[in-house]
C-alpha cells in the first residue's frame, strides 16, 4: 500500500511540473502572437476591382409583343386567352394564341391559379373560374 502511495505522489509531482511547463510555454506563445498580428496588419490585401455589372438579358420577342400590346402583361394575355373559350383551353392552344414559350406559359398559369382566376379542369386544360 505504501508503494502505491509513493507512486501516486511521484505521478502527482510530475503532473504539477508538466502543468508549470505548459503555463510557461503558453505565455511564450502569447508573447509571440501580438508580433505576428502586427506583421499581418502591415500586409494590406491587394486592391480588388469592382465587380463588372452584367447587362440585363434581352427580353424575348413574344414577351415584348405582349407587353407592348396595350400595356398588357403576360398574365393578362394568358387570362384573356382562357377567358375567350368557355369550355377551357389546352396548353398547346395557349402556346399558339399567346406565342409564349413553355416556361413563361407555365409560370403564368401557376400564378393565375394561385390568384384563383383559373383552374385546371383536367391535366393540361385550363378554365376561367
Amino acid at each position: 500500500m505504501s508503494k502505491l502511495q509513493a507512486q501516486l505522489n511521484t505521478v502527482s509531482k510530475s503532473l504539477a511540473a508538466l502543468s508549470k511547463q505548459v503555463e510557461r510555454i503558453s505565455k511564450q506563445v502569447d508573447k509571440l502572437q501580438p508580433a505576428k498580428k502586427a506583421a499581418a496588419k502591415r500586409k494590406a490585401a491587394p486592391a480588388r476591382k469592382p465587380a463588372a455589372r452584367k447587362a440585363a438579358p434581352a427580353r424575348k420577342p413574344a414577351a415584348r409583343k405582349a407587353a407592348a400590346a396595350g400595356g398588357k402583361t403576360v398574365l393578362d394575355t394568358v387570362y384573356d386567352a382562357i377567358k375567350a373559350n368557355k369550355k377551357g383551353v389546352t396548353v398547346v392552344q395557349l402556346k399558339q394564341k399567346t406565342k409564349l414559350d413553355a416556361r413563361q406559359l407555365s409560370n403564368a398559369l401557376y400564378k393565375l391559379s394561385k390568384k384563383s382566376q383559373v383552374y385546371a379542369k383536367s391535366r393540361g386544360l385550363y378554365v376561367k373560374k
